[in-house]
C-alpha cells in the first residue's frame, strides 16, 4: 500500500511540473564588446584554450517577479570567463524552460546555456618597415623601375 501512495504522488509531481528545450549550433561566438569586423578582416590568430560552458537563468515567482538574466551574452560571458578567451567556436546553444504547477505559474525558469572551445585572438602584428623594403610586392617592384 505504501509503495502505491509513493506511485501516486511521483506521478502527481510529474504532471505538475512541464519543460521544453530547444537546442542550436553555431561556428563562432565573440563578446558584445569586441570588434568583429576587424577580427574576420584581418584573419587574426587564436590560441585554442579548451572547452567551455556558460548558462544564464532567469527565474520567475507568481508570473510577476522576475529575477536572474537568462540572455545569450550572459551565458557566453560565463563561459569565457571561466577560460579567460575571447570567443567560443563550434558552439552549441540550449535554451530551457521549466514550470512548476503550471496551471497556477507558482514558480518557472528559463536557462541559456552554451558549450563550445574557447579561443584567445593573438595580437595583430604589423609588418616592421625593414620587411616591407626587403621583399616589396611585384607591384612596388614595377613601380620602382
Amino acid at each position: 500500500m505504501l509503495k502505491n501512495g509513493h506511485l501516486a504522488c511521483m506521478l502527481v509531481l510529474f504532471l505538475m511540473s512541464v519543460g521544453c528545450t530547444s537546442v542550436g549550433n553555431l561556428g563562432i561566438v565573440t563578446r558584445a564588446s569586441a570588434n568583429n569586423a576587424d577580427i574576420l578582416k584581418s584573419g587574426v590568430a587564436f590560441e585554442e584554450l579548451g572547452a567551455a560552458e556558460g548558462s544564464a537563468c532567469r527565474h520567475f515567482l507568481i508570473a510577476i517577479i522576475p529575477f536572474g538574466n537568462s540572455s545569450f551574452s550572459k551565458a557566453v560571458d560565463d563561459a569565457l570567463a571561466q577560460k579567460g578567451g575571447d570567443a567560443l567556436i563550434n558552439v552549441t546553444v540550449s535554451s530551457s524552460l521549466y514550470g512548476f504547477i503550471p496551471l497556477y505559474n507558482v514558480y518557472s525558469f528559463t536557462c541559456t546555456s552554451v558549450q563550445g572551445i574557447a579561443v584567445k585572438f593573438k595580437p595583430i602584428t604589423s609588418p616592421s618597415a625593414g620587411d616591407r623594403t626587403s621583399d616589396p610586392s611585384p607591384m612596388a617592384r614595377q613601380n620602382s623601375r
